[in-house]
């Protein structure tokens, strides 16, 4: 139960921001389909990548960084080594972990369709920088 009653700025300040925010996932779900992956494909690469200090991922991370259950990016993983656009790698320090590594498609594939997101990035975060200053 909500403790007030947002204004009508307010409501219309979010309205905007998820606006953003969704132009800005579609760029990457037209962009994904251009390259011929799935936009939850295309994620799996991006935050395999994009692993803070190295540039592969657990699959158990890659679940938590996409919020969803464990089996769900087993089935994930699956379909991008299919593709050729990850290989996995039991983990040396723990059998049971697997490591997600992007093959040389797979790192192409991620960066066309993260370049191809660049305005629609540089417009939401012009968005949440100019938010961010009305509102202190």
């Amino acid at each position: 139960m909500p403790t007030r009653t947002l204004s009508k700025p307010e409501i219309e300040a979010r309205s905007a921001f998820r606006h953003q925010l969704r132009l800005f996932e579609r760029s990457g779900e037209d962009a994904a389909r251009k390259y011929g992956v799935t936009f939850p494909q295309y994620l799996v690469l991006l935050h395999a990548k994009g692993m803070p200090g190295r540039a592969w991922a657990l699959v158990g991370e890659l679940a938590e960084k996409m919020l969803l259950e464990h089996h769900s990016v087993v089935g994930l993983v699956s379909r991008c080594e299919v593709a050729g656009l990850i290989k996995r790698k039991r983990s040396a320090d723990d059998a049971r972990q697997v490591e997600v590594h992007l093959t040389a498609k797979g790192d192409r594939t991620v960066n066309s369709i993260a370049a191809a997101q660049s305005n629609e990035m540089k417009a939401l975060n012009n968005f949440i920088t100019s938010a961010a200053k009305r509102a202190k």
